[in-house]
């Protein structure tokens, strides 16, 4: 395939024509904040022009963090980063414009020629951790480091994204499942709901080039909450690593963050281990065979030439021979004709389609009715001392309906073959639970409003974003997840102990997991967070609840 269709795919009819002066010439790409653009500054330089999403754009908590984090970024200038050079947080929408790097991203490059030799590791991690340096100086954490979030230029990485996710924490952007740190590459302390700090991006460091040296994550793949448990409560198996490298990733990959490396401990490192190379510049070698021909940027979009009208002429042009008035008598008579007839088959149309309306009214309440006896005789036949023998559906449903819908009701095609856990059948639904500061939600008396039990739920706004604070109950929040199951939560809870949980990375549709002491174990599904005024935050949600299943 042809490399410059690879990166540079076409415009689409919804994409915008201009972003504030920005005339977009292809995309670039996707992700959870918004669509990436090819564009132009007005002297010609090419830039990575983002467009927020429209949803995210109406949530004024995200503009607020936006606004924030572009300031900050503002200042972060470095040779491994893609600079911030041009946003607008408050447009409409909002977008931010960095400097565009020619070249694949590190997950593509390992896409499509498999891991990276021991050299060009090395020089990855100099470079990123060279970036990180001066992310970390300005008081940025970067919190969302990984193969995607690193180009691959011909003289060496570039760190782009930074700081800039961190403005949709607390808005549906973490509903879509692009959470605030993605789970193959978060740090332990982040996937628990620890403090974030640099040290946590020098963990993300260790796993992306750990991703760069293997062709895949170290901790594995599958579902989130599988990938996280690992990477909490297992050491990175080393030995898959190269062995020149491996001193370097069992400092990175602490799991205390006051044992890791610090970026500039890498940056020493890796050049030593470079030796003749790192000082001879042997670094855009590298990467010159690992990113591959350089491909052509698109020309920029040129502004719209605005075209005046051409004036009127008089009908018919000068010298054409002029209609005759028998002429202009069968025109005028042709045209009566053609609306008369045109009134004449609308009419006719009109008619035939309210004829059809009614059959089919007619051959749909016959049907429902039909529906409706036949429904009346199965259960006549099948009712106790009727005489009659139950239907082979209704046999064969019964066991498994009864199983799977303790109060009774229809069976589930397929049920008879399930064999559901007993803690899934004692589960209890409780649709739209609300709690605010004064209103806990009681995990054993869910429908008892404001019952204030030893493990009930609580809001709090004594931090940004508030938080949950479940009193004697452990919780943990399910990050990327959607329909979690009890056999989710139980694994998630099982080595869990925090009674408190940050709110800020929570949305609609975010899910924790609960642990009661009783030995009841619940999901807590976020339907509305209102946090924006502390003194009048709530939350609802719907809470599953199931018994004695810990």
């Amino acid at each position: 395939m042809d490399p410059m269709t690879e990166v540079f795919r076409p415009l689409q009819a919804d994409d915008p024509v201009a972003v504030a002066g920005y005339r977009p010439a292809a995309r670039l790409g996707a992700g959870g904040m918004g669509r990436v653009y090819l564009s132009h500054t007005q002297g010609g330089r090419p830039v990575a022009l983002k467009v927020v999403r429209p949803e995210l754009a109406d949530d004024p908590d995200f503009r607020r963090r936006f606004r924030r984090e572009v300031t900050a970024a503002r200042r972060v200038r470095g040779a491994y980063t893609a600079e911030l050079i041009d946003a607008d947080p408050d447009g409409t929408p909002p977008w931010l414009a960095t400097v565009y790097v020619p070249g694949p991203s590190l997950a593509d490059a390992v896409a499509r020629r498999g891991p990276l030799p021991v050299a060009a590791v090395l020089w990855l991690m100099a470079g990123v951790a060279e970036a990180l340096r001066a992310i970390h100086a300005e008081g940025v954490v970067h919190r969302d480091l990984k193969p995607s979030n690193v180009l691959l230029a011909a003289d060496g990485p570039r760190v782009i994204d930074f700081g800039i996710a961190v403005a949709a924490d607390g808005t549906s952007y973490t509903a879509t499942g692009s959470i605030i740190g993605t789970p193959a590459f978060m740090a332990p302390e982040q996937a628990t709901g620890g403090e974030v700090t640099a040290a946590t991006d020098v963990f993300a460091l260790g796993q992306t080039a750990a991703f760069a040296a293997l062709g895949r994550p170290l901790y594995g793949e599958g579902p989130g909450v599988n990938v996280l448990y690992r990477i909490v409560h297992s050491e990175p198996d080393l030995s898959l690593l190269p062995e020149p490298l491996r001193p370097l990733f069992a400092r990175c990959l602490a799991a205390d963050p006051a044992e890791r490396a610090t970026p500039a401990e890498i940056v020493r490192w890796c050049r030593r281990r470079l030796g003749a190379q790192a000082d001879a510049g042997g670094g855009p070698a590298v990467w010159r065979e690992i990113t591959g021909p350089e491909v052509t940027v698109p020309a920029p979009v040129p502004e719209p030439t605005a075209i005046a009208p051409r004036p009127l002429v008089g009908y018919p042009p000068p010298g054409w021979p002029r209609p005759t008035a028998r002429e202009r008598e069968t025109r005028r008579r042709r045209t009566a004709l053609i609306s008369v007839t045109a009134v004449a088959v609308g009419a006719l149309l009109v008619a035939v389609l309210a004829w059809s309306g009614v059959v089919t009214e007619g051959r749909w309440g016959a049907r429902k009715a039909a529906a409706g006896a036949t429904a009346s005789g199965a259960t006549a036949s099948g009712s106790p001392g009727s005489g009659g023998a139950r239907s082979s559906a209704s046999a064969s449903g019964s066991g498994s309906g009864s199983a799977d819908s303790p109060g009774g009701g229809a069976a589930v095609p397929g049920a008879a073959a399930r064999s559901p856990s007993p803690a899934r059948l004692r589960a209890e639904d409780h649709a739209r639970a609300y709690l605010d500061a004064t209103t806990p939600l009681s995990i054993e008396h869910p429908d008892g409003k404001g019952k204030d039990d030893r493990g009930a739920l609580r809001l709090g706004c004594r931090t940004i974003g508030c938080e949950l604070d479940s009193g004697d109950s452990v919780i943990i929040q399910m990050y990327g997840a959607h329909g979690t199951t009890l056999d989710e939560c139980r694994l998630i809870l099982k080595d869990a102990t925090k009674h408190s949980w940050t709110l800020a990375g929570a949305a609609a549709g975010s899910e924790f997991c609960l642990r009661h002491p009783s030995g009841d174990i619940a999901l807590f599904v976020v339907q509305v967070k209102s946090t924006a005024l502390p003194e009048a935050a709530f939350l609802e949600g719907d809470l599953t609840v199931w018994r004695d299943a810990a």
